[in-house]
């Protein structure tokens, strides 16, 4: 993941559904390799917390640096907030840099089709690749392997923090080392689907009540 400068989305001011939801947790959205905060699951998501009245507690950074760079500025986001109430949504790489900062920080998370082992496939994806949103250009190195591995949280400390999101038909990654990694943890495995996660905006109400519940 190559990145350059993390800042909050924005989101517009809507109608309050539920008072006690607006301030009840700030979301970090992780999105995944060579996407954006344009992405499709990142705007459902921050729609859903419009309309629930705390759209303006949904972070979703622009990641475009390597792992090491990457994880320095996220910490050093999740630092600024309030980290009590700090909650987090993976999706893909990004699921796998949730699950880092899940275990360095005891947040809750989120996780939809998460890359578990990334540095196994990036041997394969050497070299420049062009982001599916903006058409930036992310130089994938050796160094950045290394900086994968040394991010790799094997051994779960809060697998109860968890909840794992996956869909058989994931056509990148493959969803049984996700199952078996969190299979203490609250794993749900959908039939067929695709490593996008067909119909995400479907499950958000079910995400947002485990999150929350884990604030409490």
């Amino acid at each position: 993941m190559l990145w350059k400068r993390i800042t909050p989305a924005k989101a517009i001011k809507a109608p309050l559904i539920n008072g006690s939801m607006s301030a009840a947790a700030t979301v970090l959205y992780l999105h995944g390799f060579l996407s954006s905060p344009q992405s499709k699951k990142a705007q459902q998501t921050l729609r859903y917390c419009v309309r629930r009245g705390m759209g303006e507690n949904v972070l979703i950074p622009q990641m475009r640096f390597g792992p090491a760079q990457t994880m320095a500025e996220l910490r050093a986001l999740v630092e600024s907030q309030d980290r009590r109430r700090l909650v987090l949504i993976g999706s893909s790489l990004g699921g796998f840099y949730a699950t880092y900062l899940a275990e360095e920080y005891g947040f809750p998370a989120v996780l939809i089709n998460p890359a578990v082992r990334p540095f196994e496939l990036w041997q394969e994806h050497l070299g420049r690749h062009r982001n599916y949103y903006t058409d930036e250009i992310h130089t994938v190195t050796k160094k950045h392997i290394e900086e994968l591995k040394e991010l790799d949280r094997s051994q779960l400390q809060y697998p109860r923090n968890y909840m794992v999101l996956l869909q058989s038909g994931d056509e990148v990654l493959d969803y049984t080392q996700a199952r078996e990694k969190f299979e203490s943890s609250r794993c749900i495995v959908r039939e067929n689907g695709s490593h996008s996660y067909e119909d995400f905006a479907d499950e958000l109400p079910a995400i947002f009540d485990f999150l929350l519940s884990r604030i409490d």
